[in-house]
């Protein structure tokens, strides 16, 4: 079992950087493909960013790509995402999670946190 509680989540002007992280439980975090999603207000959950666990390689939604980075530190079980030039549609509640077989879709992921809250002002 894997638990994973996200941090970083906040208040931030249009333009500015949040970083979000997780942390994970599970000594064995390194055998793990992490992702982060968000719920915005009235919308379906979306996928934001994926990192692997073999060769960290990333993928990211086309909204974010270029913004965004997603990176996974092994020696402190934890997951980032760096938000950069923030826009009002940012605005979610960002959750991690956590799965054995690296992709996209939410139900490859096996283990969620509990999110946290980015609200972007503009």
């Amino acid at each position: 079992q894997v638990q994973l509680v996200e941090s970083g989540g906040g208040l931030v002007q249009a333009g500015g950087s949040l970083r979000l992280s997780c942390a994970a439980s599970e000594r064995t975090f390194r055998t793990y493909n992490m992702g982060w999603f968000r719920r915005a207000p009235g919308k379906e959950r979306e996928f934001v960013a994926a990192i692997t666990r073999t060769d960290f390689s990333t993928r990211y939604a086309g909204s974010v790509k270029g913004r965004f980075t997603i990176s996974k530190e092994n020696a402190k079980n934890t997951v980032y995402l760096q938000m950069n030039s923030v826009k009002p549609e940012d605005t979610a509640v960002y959750y991690c999670a956590a799965g054995t077989v690296a992709g996209v879709p939410a139900n490859l992921f096996d283990y969620w946190g509990q999110g946290t809250q980015v609200t972007v002002s503009s």
